[in-house]
């Protein structure tokens, strides 16, 4: 019998969705690989090549993002889609209670696209860390 993971931070689901765009590199930033995923970005998925191998190893990637990061009440897969598709506007940083910096990518487009870029780079990290300082003190 199969144990379900109390650390399951991230989704397959969500990991093959961003892989459909994967010639973007959005399913290694989500998975926690940030230099692959600029790789990813910048080539195009290694001229496509990287991208249909990731088909195959997104589950590996899914289990190594569990095991990275830490489980905690900011649901890392909805920060990601909040990033995604809103960061910009700075919706993600205001669901992770960052809200003046929320509000300056409101203002500012993200501060000019740099945060943005910034934040994929860090998410993860940003998420964990603040699980820790929750849970440590």
């Amino acid at each position: 019998m199969t144990q379900l993971s109390s650390n399951d931070t991230h989704s397959k689901l969500i990991g093959y969705l961003l892989w459909i765009l994967g010639f973007t590199g959005a399913h290694r930033f989500y998975f926690g690989k940030p230099v692959t995923g600029t790789i990813w970005f910048f080539t195009f998925g290694l001229l496509g090549i990287g991208w249909l191998i990731d088909l195959f190893l997104i589950p590996s990637m899914d289990r190594q993002a569990d095991f990275r990061f830490r489980a905690g009440p900011t649901n890392y897969t909805l920060a990601w889609v909040l990033l995604t598709f809103l960061g910009v506007f700075g919706v993600h940083r205001m669901y992770m209670g960052k809200w003046f910096t929320g509000l300056v990518y409101l203002f500012t487009g993200g501060l000019f696209l740099l945060g943005v870029l910034y934040d994929f780079w860090t998410l993860n990290d940003q998420i964990t860390q603040k699980h820790a300082r929750r849970f440590n003190g």
